[in-house]
């Protein structure tokens, strides 16, 4: 029987990739900041903080694991203190990029596009290559690739949906659903209404990944895990509009990134809008349905998925983000005024 450790187990895609792992007959060892909700004799828990550099040296060398899930995300100085413990002790490292990492250059996004990292001549944004969540992961992706080792796999999820998760454009559901369910309204660019998006189901990006574990073909190479059905901002809206009644005005760019961060607008939140959820985000994901052995007929669409995912959440199990909203309110009632 393989070992497994999965560092980060239990969130949007972890939650579902354990059990898959299990059904494929691995011993997982999941560490996480809580436990999944579910009991199996070749499964073991450990409620700890992964990103503790000394309790992780501990923990990756005491024990010899044949592939290790990393759900985590690091900075760049933490994963370069791990890169090479990663690789020197285990046959199979699965770390998690990021499709942020495509530029808007091909569609639809695979492997091989080209990305961000490699084509911007956007200085500004490049010089934050050490934070910005796009750029990090691609020099991250880099260590790698350029360690001079072919046992790891680069996973690349597109958006992805869970339990508790949801997106429409920058938005998640913290201030969006929150806001439906108290019958207010929500501002969404409209620079980014035509631009198609991808939003994955948890379960299915899940399965994919565990798919991948312990498996030769997946070593040294990237793969693109998500559903390829694509859906406009604008229809994804009104998709939330029928789930949760969800009323929203379309406003200028500027206007969305203002109540977001407040002044002076964050690069961050600027980029994520703009490198990110203004792109054409439509992906070929044939390279993991052929290796993972999956159909995309079988696949959640997003309306079911998400209409099944919403179903399970309660206003009380919502912590709104009250900055974000406050601002919100402030610029409905400024614009109500002005009209």
């Amino acid at each position: 029987m393989k070992k497994i450790l999965v560092l980060g187990g239990t969130g949007a895609m972890g939650r579902y990739a354990v059990p898959e792992l299990l059904r494929l007959g691995f011993a997982v060892d999941v560490v996480a900041l809580d436990m999944p909700a579910m009991v199996h004799e070749n499964l073991n828990g450990c409620i700890a903080n992964a990103m503790d550099d000394e309790w992780f040296k501990q923990k990756i060398t005491q024990t010899r694991y044949d592939v290790i899930l990393d759900f985590m995300s690091y900075h760049l100085p933490q994963f370069k203190k791990r890169v090479d413990l990663f690789l020197e002790n285990t046959d199979q490292y699965m770390f998690l990029s990021s499709c942020r990492v495509y530029a808007n250059e091909e569609v639809p996004v695979r492997e091989t596009s080209p990305r961000l990292l490699d084509v911007s001549k956007n200085e500004e944004y490049l010089k934050l290559y050490e934070t910005e969540y796009s750029l990090h992961k691609a020099v991250e992706e880099n260590m790698l690739i350029e360690s001079g080792k072919k046992n790891w796999t680069i996973i690349l999820p597109a958006t992805t949906y869970s339990t508790g998760r949801a997106q429409l454009v920058t938005l998640e559901a913290n201030t969006f659903v929150y806001r439906a369910m108290t019958g207010k309204p929500v501002a969404i660019p409209i620079q980014a209404k035509d631009k198609p998006a991808t939003l994955s189901w948890g379960g299915d990006v899940g399965v994919m990944i565990a798919r991948l574990a312990g498996k030769d073909e997946a070593l040294g190479e990237k793969f693109i895990v998500a559903t390829s059905e694509h859906n406009t901002w604008e229809e994804i809206a009104e998709i939330y509009r029928e789930i949760l009644g969800l009323e929203y005005e379309w406003v200028d760019k500027e206007d969305y990134l203002r109540i977001l961060s407040g002044e002076p607008i964050s690069p961050y939140i600027r980029y994520q809008l703009e490198y990110a959820r203004m792109f054409d985000r439509i992906t070929d994901n044939s390279k993991i349905l052929h290796v993972a052995n999956m159909k995309q007929e079988n696949l959640m669409s997003f309306y079911d998925g998400m209409k099944m995912e919403l179903s399970k959440i309660t206003l009380d199990d919502i912590k709104p983000n009250e900055a974000i909203n406050q601002r919100m309110d402030e610029y409905f009632e400024k614009r109500e005024k002005n009209a």
